[in-house]
Formats: structure tokens, C-alpha cells, sequence
């Protein structure tokens, strides 16, 4: 059975909580998923994601990027980097900030362009945007076509921070993932 990391950063506890919907939705597609926080730097959390098929990455959205903890996990791949480790692992992305835009594109492409780098295989959206979709689900709400965009009023985390529409959301995208994840180790 493939197997998906999430790894991923939560000031606040926003981000874990999609992480965790993320998680939900790579389960339903037939793939086993774990999450880890990379504010720790752990031996377990790198021998995680040497393992893994696909990672999805997570981050807040802090000043238009992402969060200082997951900069310093981006800086410490240098080891997996130098040796390609992570070439053809699928890989995605998510980001959740306080403002609509927030400038969350900004954080996708730093995290799009990190997997990159490490020779990954980005998995976009696939997802419309609901404007023009009309899915009744407010899936994709905010318009994103590179990953998962989600937004949560300034209080605490839970059932309905971040709103129902995007923790929905979330576990769409992580079925999209799953699913791309199985067709990509099976060669179909």
C-alpha cells in the first residue's frame, strides 16, 4: 500500500488541523498517511519521509511565506537534497493564513518550487475553484490551482476553525494526492 507523509507546521493549531483532514482524505484513496510536525527535527521524522512514496507539505502563511519552522525543515533537507533522496516521491502542498488572500500563492510557490528542487512530482489542485464549479461544497472557495488554499478566522482552532468548507476541502485534496500517490507506484 503506498504511504504518504504529511509533514507539516501549525503555529496555532489552523494548518495541524487541515494536516489532519489532508490525512483523512490519503486514507480514503487507498494509501496509509502520517504527519509530522517538523518544528521537531527528528532521526524518526527523516527516516519517515525517506520511506514515503509522497510527501505533502504544510505550512501557515506568515508574511507571505512560510513559517520560520518549516523554513529551517526546508534548510535541513540539505542531506536528502544532495543525494536526490526524494526524486519521484510525489509531492503537494497546503497553506491556511487569517486573510482571504493572505498571499498564500506566495507559500505554495516557495513550497512548489522546494519539491522541485528535491526532483518530486507536483500533484496541482485538480480541483475548480467552486465559483465556477458550482459544487455546492465551497471546495477550492478561494481560487487556488497549485494547492490547497485555506483561510481561519483569529480564533482558536477546531471542529469550525478552519470553516467546514475547507476542512471538506482539505480532504478532497488529500483523496486527489492518494489517488495520483496509487497510480503513480502501480505504473497504471
Amino acid at each position: 500500500m503506498p504511504h504518504i507523509c504529511i509533514a507539516y507546521h501549525s503555529g496555532f493549531g489552523h494548518t495541524e488541523v487541515l494536516a489532519k483532514k489532508v490525512a483523512e482524505g490519503v486514507t480514503s484513496a487507498g494509501c496509509t498517511a502520517d504527519l509530522h510536525n517538523v518544528a521537531e527535527l527528528s532521526d524518526d521524522l527523516w527516516a519517515h519521509l525517506a520511506k514515503a512514496d509522497g510527501i505533502i507539505f504544510g505550512s501557515p502563511t506568515y508574511m507571505g511565506s512560510v513559517s520560520a519552522p518549516f523554513k529551517a525543515f526546508m534548510d535541513a533537507s540539505s542531506k536528502p537534497w544532495f543525494a536526490q533522496a526524494w526524486k519521484d516521491k510525489m509531492a503537494a502542498g497546503f497553506t491556511n493564513s487569517g486573510g482571504l488572500s493572505g498571499d498564500k500563492l506566495g507559500t505554495l510557490n516557495t513550497i512548489s518550487v522546494f519539491a522541485a528542487q528535491h526532483s518530486m512530482v507536483w500533484v496541482s489542485q485538480g480541483i475548480w475553484p467552486s465559483a465556477y464549479s458550482g459544487d455546492g461544497k465551497g471546495h477550492n472557495r478561494l481560487g487556488s490551482w497549485i494547492g490547497l488554499m485555506a483561510q481561519s478566522d483569529n480564533a482558536p482552532a477546531g471542529e469550525a476553525n478552519p470553516n467546514a468548507e475547507d476542512q471538506s476541502y482539505a480532504v478532497a485534496f488529500g483523496a486527489r494526492v492518494g489517488a495520483a500517490t496509487v497510480r503513480w507506484v502501480k505504473g497504471a
